[in-house]
């Protein structure tokens, strides 16, 4: 277990982020040395993207896979998908509800963030949450859209996805 340095949460051994405050990791003092690569292997990196597409097709869906589920949730997104909880107060319901992932016990607000569509892409937008929405450890600036790529996680007050486009 790896201990975040900011919080006191013990995190699984291989992340980059704590799952709690998305503190990085990187640059601890306990981190291997980086392996100095053999100069005439860099061929085999050549054209190597590390990025998903954020370029989202006319006829594309969404797969979004919650940490430690078996099943990935799928949808179509339309001009504004709302992502959230709902709840028994009879505001209307989020379009994507992760009240069956114990979202209330794991911070995620009622109307949390949305996923817009733009003409080829989807855009994040956290709703000014109580817990925060995180995009591959960043925290989102409340009200200003992201972009979303193909294979980004995303953490909901503790609750982990990752979205993929299909």
């Amino acid at each position: 277990m790896k201990r975040c340095p900011y919080c006191g949460v013990e995190n699984r051994e291989g992340v980059l982020f704590c799952e709690e405050c998305g503190q990085p990791f990187v640059g601890q003092a306990e981190s291997p040395d980086t392996s100095q690569l053999d100069p005439g292997n860099h061929e085999a990196f050549k054209g190597h993207m590390s990025w998903g597409t954020a370029r989202f097709g006319e006829d594309a869906s969404v797969l979004i896979r919650i940490r430690d589920v078996a099943e990935p949730l799928v949808f179509a997104p339309g001009e504004e998908t709302v992502i959230g909880r709902r709840d028994l107060s009879g505001l209307e319901p989020p379009d994507i509800d992760f009240a069956p992932y114990d979202a209330a016990e794991l911070g995620v607000s009622r109307r949390h963030g949305v996923i817009r569509r733009g003409e080829d892409t989807l855009t994040l937008v956290d709703q000014d949450s109580t817990n925060g929405t995180f995009l591959n450890g960043q925290r989102l600036i409340p009200h200003q859209p992201r972009v979303l790529r193909d294979g980004d996680e995303v953490r909901m007050g503790r609750l982990v996805f990752n979205i993929f486009f299909r």
